[in-house]
Protein backbone atom coordinates (compact mmCIF):
# COMPACT_ATOMS: atom_id res chain seq x y z
CA UNK A 1 0.00 0.00 0.00
CA UNK A 2 2.87 2.41 0.70
CA UNK A 3 3.99 2.14 -2.92
CA UNK A 4 0.54 3.03 -4.29
CA UNK A 5 0.71 6.52 -5.85
CA UNK A 6 -2.91 7.31 -4.96
CA UNK A 7 -2.26 6.43 -1.31
CA UNK A 8 0.85 8.62 -1.29
CA UNK A 9 -1.11 11.49 -2.82
CA UNK A 10 -3.86 11.15 -0.20
CA UNK A 11 -1.26 11.00 2.59
CA UNK A 12 0.47 14.10 1.22
CA UNK A 13 -2.86 15.93 1.12
CA UNK A 14 -3.42 15.01 4.78
CA UNK A 15 0.03 16.32 5.70
CA UNK A 16 -0.71 19.58 3.88
CA UNK A 17 -3.93 19.93 5.87
CA UNK A 18 -1.98 19.31 9.07
CA UNK A 19 0.59 21.96 8.10
CA UNK A 20 -2.10 24.55 7.38
CA UNK A 21 -3.82 23.68 10.67
CA UNK A 22 -0.58 24.12 12.62
CA UNK A 23 0.02 27.46 10.89
CA UNK A 24 -3.47 28.65 11.79
CA UNK A 25 -3.32 27.53 15.41
CA UNK A 26 0.16 29.00 15.79
CA UNK A 27 -0.86 32.37 14.39
CA UNK A 28 -4.00 32.37 16.55
CA UNK A 29 -1.96 31.62 19.64
CA UNK A 30 0.54 34.34 18.90
CA UNK A 31 -2.07 36.90 17.86
CA UNK A 32 -0.95 40.19 16.42
CA UNK A 33 -1.28 41.80 13.03
CA UNK A 34 -0.52 38.65 11.02
CA UNK A 35 -3.39 36.80 12.70
CA UNK A 36 -5.84 39.66 12.18
CA UNK A 37 -4.88 39.93 8.53
CA UNK A 38 -4.73 36.24 7.62
CA UNK A 39 -6.83 34.14 10.04
CA UNK A 40 -9.85 33.92 7.76
CA UNK A 41 -7.71 33.21 4.70
CA UNK A 42 -5.83 30.42 6.49
CA UNK A 43 -9.15 28.87 7.56
CA UNK A 44 -10.43 28.92 3.97
CA UNK A 45 -7.21 27.32 2.72
CA UNK A 46 -7.54 24.59 5.37
CA UNK A 47 -11.14 23.84 4.46
CA UNK A 48 -10.26 23.63 0.76
CA UNK A 49 -7.27 21.38 1.38
CA UNK A 50 -9.34 19.22 3.73
CA UNK A 51 -12.01 18.85 1.04
CA UNK A 52 -9.40 17.69 -1.47
CA UNK A 53 -7.88 15.29 1.06
CA UNK A 54 -11.26 13.72 1.85
CA UNK A 55 -12.01 13.33 -1.87
CA UNK A 56 -8.67 11.62 -2.41
CA UNK A 57 -9.26 9.28 0.52
CA UNK A 58 -12.72 8.39 -0.79
CA UNK A 59 -11.31 7.83 -4.27
CA UNK A 60 -8.61 5.57 -2.84
CA UNK A 61 -11.17 3.53 -0.89
CA UNK A 62 -13.48 3.31 -3.91
CA UNK A 63 -10.77 2.23 -6.37
CA UNK A 64 -8.60 0.12 -4.11
CA UNK A 65 -11.20 -1.09 -1.59
CA UNK A 66 -11.45 -4.76 -0.84
CA UNK A 67 -14.30 -7.07 -1.72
Amino acid sequence: MASDPLFLLAALACLIVLGILILGVGSFGKGGEFNRRNANKIMRWRIGAQFVAVLLILLFVFLRGGN
